[in-house]
């Protein structure tokens, strides 16, 4: 099969083009060319930025591909230009979106069903408060979901949305879980903000590869959107428990104000999954209706574990702020 992936460098894209390789696909990359790769050399690869259509459509003039997945189209304005250029010239287009656009919705309800989709969005924060960009985030996803399912509705443009939590990865670009494990490594405390936290229902990436093929594969799922989660729902201290068992460090956590971690820039550095704007997915249609399956929490943790205790790593930039953290500790 001939696949186009738009992206396809950093996390995902790299999984996802590495699989479909082995399976025998014939796999071309789009992206800027800015973010160097570790993949395969003679992989196929076209520049141009998505954001402007003239490049998209000068990269892809006279091509045909069966299948397309786009890892990086954010808004309304990007799907309609992907439709229009890709109308009638191909089998299947696999849209990653995210279930940020649950969290807009007002009243949300958790978990999330793709049946909760449909309704009123809140108002918009105030553009410069923190809230604002995740808001954003989720409304010009929102706006990207709507010009797809109207293409659908109308010419059965053959797209399937694919709604994703926040993704755990040995290649996570943000570095999260590596974040976690040098502050537990280091013995000092883990900040987090005192007050509820939202439960975590994450997903590991090769569970969303392993979906996204599944779909090409299987031609299943045009004009659906589907749920992909892990199934363990998790309280942040239940998962940092079970990260330091993993990596074998002890496990110290300090309750700080939101307020004073706000104030020394420490949020969301200091704790990445205590983040207000995580989604919590329910996953059941895309077991019933594809058949999908999740790794466990505990085994995908473990993998994530062994890899960064395999080999050196940057060290992440969230971790640049460890001895202002240390100072708000009290030095403890």
């Amino acid at each position: 099969m001939r696949i186009l992936i738009i992206g396809g460098t950093r996390n995902l894209g790299h999984f996802l083009t590495l699989e479909l390789l082995e399976a025998g696909h014939q796999v071309t990359l789009f992206n800027r060319g800015r973010t160097p790769d570790e993949l395969p050399p003679d992989i196929e690869r076209l520049r141009g930025d998505r954001s402007r259509p003239a490049q998209l459509e000068a990269a892809l003039r006279g091509r045909e591909f069966e299948a397309v997945v786009d890892t990086t189209l954010y808004n309304g304005p990007d799907a309609e230009a992907l439709v229009r250029l890709l109308d009638g010239r191909v089998g299947q287009v696999i849209f990653l979106s995210t279930g940020q656009v649950y969290l807009v919705r007002a009243n949300a309800q958790h978990p999330c069903k793709e049946s909760d989709y449909d309704g009123p969005v809140m108002a918009a924060p105030q553009e410069d408060s923190r809230d604002y960009p995740d808001w954003l985030y989720g409304i010009e996803k929102r706006q990207a979901e709507d010009v797809f399912m109207a293409a659908w509705a109308e010419d059965r443009f053959p797209v399937t949305t694919l709604r994703l939590p926040m993704v755990n990865s040995e290649r996570d670009h943000h570095s999260r879980i590596h974040g976690y494990l040098l502050r537990l490594k280091d013995g000092g405390p883990i900040l987090l903000p005192d007050g509820p936290h939202l439960p975590l229902r994450h997903v590991y990436g090769h569970d969303v590869v392993k979906a996204i093929i599944h779909l090409l594969e299987t031609g299943a799922g045009k004009g659906q959107a589907y749920n992909i989660s892990q199934e363990e729902t998790i309280s942040i201290d239940d998962f940092l428990v079970l990260l330091a068992d993993l990596s074998g460090n002890p496990l110290r956590i300090k309750r700080v104000a939101p307020e004073t971690l706000e104030a020394h820039n420490l949020i969301p550095a200091c704790s990445p999954f205590s983040d207000p704007w995580m989604s919590e997915l329910d996953n059941q249609l895309s077991k019933t209706a594809l058949g999908l399956t999740y790794t466990p929490l505990p085994l995908y943790l473990e993998k994530i574990v062994k890899y960064y205790a395999s080999g050196e790593h940057p060290i992440p930039e969230s971790y640049r702020c460890r001895t202002e953290e240390y100072n708000l500790a009290g030095g403890v």
